[in-house]
This record gives C-alpha cells, structure tokens and sequence, in this order.
C-alpha cells in the first residue's frame, strides 16, 4: 500500500538511486513501471506477456488495470496432428522431388497462437536482443533544473520505460503476427534450429472463409512449410539472410529527443487515458523515433534481394508441389493467400521497421519473377547454384534480370 512517503519522487543525484519517477502519485502506472523494469535492453516478462495478449486477442489496456487477461484457447486435438502427419507424408516426396534436395523426415509440430508467438520469442530472443541493445545506445542527457518540467518528466519516462516499452512493442508485434501465422515460415527469418511447426485453428479459418477444402489447404501449408524449413536449413542461405539482419537491426541509431517529443505531443483522451497509452504504445514511431540509420537505407536492396528471392523460391515449390497434389484449385489457395498477404497490417509495418524484413506484395512479385525468370530460362534444375554455392545468392541488380544471375553462375561453374 502507498503510504505517501515514496522515495521514487527523489530527483535524480545521478547515482542511479532515487531517480526521478515520472509515475509517482500514480498507482496503477508505478506497479507498472516496477513490474517492467530490471531485465536489460528489452523486458522479457512484458514481451511475453503482450505476445500471449495480442495471440489471444485480449484487451490490452484491460490487462494494465487489471483485467483483459488472455483468453485460453484448447490444446489441439492429436487426431489434428496425426492427420497432419499423413499430409507431410504426401506433400514431403513432391517438395524433394521438385527442389532436388533432401527434405526433412520430421513430423510438424501442431500449436495454438499463443504457443506458436511463445516459441517464436524464445526462437528469435537472441536477435530481439541486439535490437534492444542496439536501440538503447543513446546518450544520457543531462537534467537542468529549470528545463520545462513536461520535457523533463517525459525525458524520464522514456529512460525508465525504454525496456518495458522493447518488450511491449516486440512481443506486441509477434502476437499479432500469430493471429495470423500458418506456420514457421510466414515470417522468413532462419532459426538457429529449423522448425516444423503449423497453427490448425488459423488455418481452419482461412479455409472455411475462402470455402477451400480443409485437407487441401492443409496440403497446400504443409508444403509451403516443408518448403521454407528446406530452404532455410541450407547453411550460407541462413547465414546470409540471418546476418543481413543481424546487421540492420544493430544499426539504428536511436534518438532520445525524437521519442520523447513523441510522448510529450500525446492527445491523451482524458476519458480513456489507458486506450491513449495502448496506441502510443502500438505506435513504431514512439519506439523508433528518428532512428533509422544511412547504414541501413544503404543495406537495404540487398537484404530486400535476399527476402524476395526466399519468398520467391518457397512460393515457386509451393505452386509447383500444389499443382501436382491437389490440382485445381491450387491457384484459387494460391490467390487467396496472396490477396492476404497483400492486406498489410500494423505488425507488418513493426516487422518492416524493426527488422527490416519487407513482406509485401512487391517483394513477392519480385521473387516469383526471378525464379521464374529462371526457371523459363534454364528449367527446373535452373535454381540448383543457389542451394549449393556461397556465392550464389543473386544481387539486387540480378533479382531484376534473372539471366544476369544465371550467366554469373555458369561462368563460376566454369572457373
């Protein structure tokens, strides 16, 4: 209980104890800013917490008064993976046969939302790490006593906040992208450890609102899956992506007046200040600032390069695989998943952003033209120097003319 003797309200002597806490007088705000806080760059607990939130569907200014908790969805039914299990079967041998590649034996895993955003926290904690770190690097700025007590509240706010507001935002982002996720590879970005893993109600739903029959479109994830996990266990494919990320997220170079100008220029709806908070909070802007680097602007045709031409192979199997073993309403699956990925969502924009990953309709228009650009070209087995050589991985120049592509590869063959 609040005894009216807060040492937090102190100002700062610039020790680290007795900070000025900009959520002193305010309960709910300062059990908040105890709970988020303690846990390096990025808040892990808050992460979590958040991506359980938005994979369910709760209401997040509920939970920060104390409602709103997440809604439990049902284990899945084992006869669900089992009959998945049978699918990969089927779907295993075509994606061998029309990548030319050994395709794992393992059977998919079957998860909630809430337990497919878990697993891809834990999966990507390293890399949500050097983000936070990346984005933390800022330099203290110094408190006159006579700056504008406003400003200086929200200079502390978002010093003592920046943890919590990583951990919100970033588990935020992964919650949301769940909702939607059919699997792994919806987002791609290699694992440490490749994973086979598929979300049944999503893509029960997907199905029933598209009127598409419930085994073909599990046919269809199955192999957009099996044909992401083969890709991304292709070491230098990985290593390549992986690292280009790896590079743009460790080169922001964040603005500490850019994010509290932000929080400072809030419309806070007095009659719903937690829904205000919410937004603020789900706002890439107040998290990023003025940060992107010219680092990044100058990295980004490659790693735009090496996301189209993932999305593009794994799409050219999918097609490939899809024609083969379900017929013709593979196109009809085919377009219905375009059209949704075309239908962006705020979660987009974060992963866009914070990762630098662009997932939208042009990238996929790009990929599928060069493999298939390829492919018209030298055939089938036109797109086996990317699965085997360090050196194949196409340039931007080349993802816009794929012969370019094929003619630097055949002279490193002949050299």
């Amino acid at each position: 209980m609040d005894d009216g003797n807060d040492d937090s309200i102190t100002p700062s002597d610039g020790s680290g104890e007795g900070d000025f806490n900009p959520f002193a007088g305010m309960p709910l705000f300062g059990d908040l800013s105890r709970a988020l806080s303690g846990q390096g760059p990025l808040n892990w607990d808050a992460a979590r917490q958040f991506a359980l939130l938005a994979a369910s569907g709760g209401d997040m200014a509920g939970m920060m008064t104390g409602g709103g908790a997440p809604t439990a969805t049902a284990n899945i039914d084992p006869s669900v993976r089992i009959k998945y299990a049978e699918l990969a079967n089927i779907a295993r041998l075509h994606v061998a046969d029309v990548m030319q590649l050994p395709v794992a034996n393992a059977d998919p895993e079957v998860a909630t939302a809430e337990q497919w955003a878990a697993q891809t926290l834990d999966a990507y904690r390293p890399l949500f790490n050097d983000l936070a770190t990346s984005l933390g690097q800022t330099d203290d700025v110094a408190t006159d006593a006579s700056a504008d007590p406003m400003a200086q509240m929200m200079a502390g706010l978002s010093k003592m906040m920046a943890p919590a507001m990583m951990g919100m935002s970033v588990g935020s982002m992964v919650g949301g992208l769940a909702r939607r996720a059919f699997g792994v590879y919806d987002l791609p970005i290699p694992r440490a450890t490749p994973a086979l893993v598929v979300v049944p109600p999503t893509i029960d739903a997907f199905a029933a609102e598209w009127e598409i029959p419930l085994d073909e479109m599990r046919l269809w994830v199955i192999a957009h899956e099996l044909a992401g996990h083969t890709l991304l266990s292709i070491p230098h494919i990985a290593e390549h992506l992986r690292s280009l990320v790896q590079r743009h997220v460790g080169a922001f170079q964040p603005d500490a007046s850019a994010i509290s100008d932000k929080l400072t220029g809030l419309d806070m709806d007095q009659s719903d200040p937690m829904a205000a908070m919410q937004a603020a909070f789900g706002d890439p802007e107040v998290l990023l600032g003025a940060v992107r680097s010219d680092e990044q602007l100058a990295m980004e045709p490659q790693l735009d390069a090496a996301v189209a031409v993932t999305i593009g192979v794994i799409d050219w199997v999918v097609d490939a695989v899809a024609v083969r073993i379900i017929g013709g309403n593979a196109l009809q699956i085919a377009e219905a998943v375009r059209r949704r990925r075309a239908d962006a969502s705020p979660n987009d924009l974060f992963v866009e952003r914070l990762l630098g990953i662009r997932l939208g309709a042009d990238q996929t228009a790009r990929g599928k033209a060069f493999v298939q650009g390829v492919v018209d070209r030298a055939g089938e087995n036109g797109l086996a120097p990317l699965f085997t050589s360090v050196d194949a991985m196409p340039t931007p120049n080349e993802i816009e003319a794929p012969g370019l592509w094929l003619a630097r590869v055949a002279e490193t063959d002949l050299g």
